[in-house]
C-alpha cells in the first residue's frame, strides 16, 4: 500500500455490531447489478441471523477493517447441503466502493485460501456474474479456474446474465 500513513488493515470474525456495515455494503454491491442477483435492497432485521447462520470454525464470516472501519466482507458457506459435498464450499466477497483497489478483497481471498485446510475445505467456488470482469479476473489470479458456465439463467433489469463458476482444489 502507499501512502504517508499506512492503513491498519485487520481482518477478523464479523460480530452483530458490524451487520449495519456489511449491509451498507451489500445494498451498494444490490445496486451495481454486478456481484449479486439479490435485486432489491436487505435490511439489518431481515439479516439479523447472517452473522449468527456461519460457524467461525467451518463455515466462517469474515470482516476486513481498515481503522476500525468495515471495508469488506467474505462469507464461506456450504455449496450445496449434501454429505459427499462437505469438503466444497461457495465464496462470497464484497468490499465497500470507498475502499476498493485496495487489495481487500484479495487479502480475504487469500485468507480463506491459507486456513482453507483448517477449516476442513477441499475445494471453493464462487459464483460470479460472466460480466463481472474485475472479478473474474482476481479469482484467475489467485488460482481459480473455470470450471462451468450457466448461460442466461440470471435476469437483471430485463437483461440475461451468464454465471461464471470459478473453482479450486486446496
Amino acid at each position: 500500500m502507499s501512502g504517508a500513513v499506512a492503513e491498519q488493515i485487520k481482518i477478523r470474525d464479523a460480530v452483530d455490531v458490524d451487520l449495519a456495515a456489511i449491509v451498507r455494503i451489500y445494498n451498494d454491491a444490490v445496486a451495481t447489478r454486478m456481484s449479486t442477483a439479490q435485486l432489491d435492497q436487505v435490511t439489518v432485521e431481515e439479516r439479523k441471523n447472517w452473522i449468527k447462520d456461519h460457524s467461525p470454525n467451518r463455515h466462517p464470516f469474515w470482516v476486513a477493517e481498515i481503522d476500525g472501519e468495515v471495508a469488506a466482507w467474505l462469507t464461506i458457506k456450504p455449496f450445496i447441503p449434501r454429505c459427499a459435498y462437505s469438503g466444497t464450499v461457495e465464496l462470497s466477497v464484497y468490499v465497500d466502493q470507498r475502499f476498493r483497489r485496495r487489495g481487500l478483497a484479495r487479502m480475504l481471498l487469500e485468507e480463506a485460501i491459507a486456513r482453507a485446510d483448517s477449516l476442513g475445505i477441499t475445494a471453493m467456488v464462487g459464483l460470479i456474474f460472466a460480466h463481472n470482469e474485475p472479478s473474474l479476473k482476481l479469482f484467475g489470479q489467485l488460482g481459480f479456474e473455470k470450471w462451468g458456465l450457466l448461460p442466461r439463467v440470471a435476469l437483471l433489469d430485463g437483461v440475461y446474465r451468464d454465471l461464471t463458476i470459478m473453482g479450486r482444489h486446496v
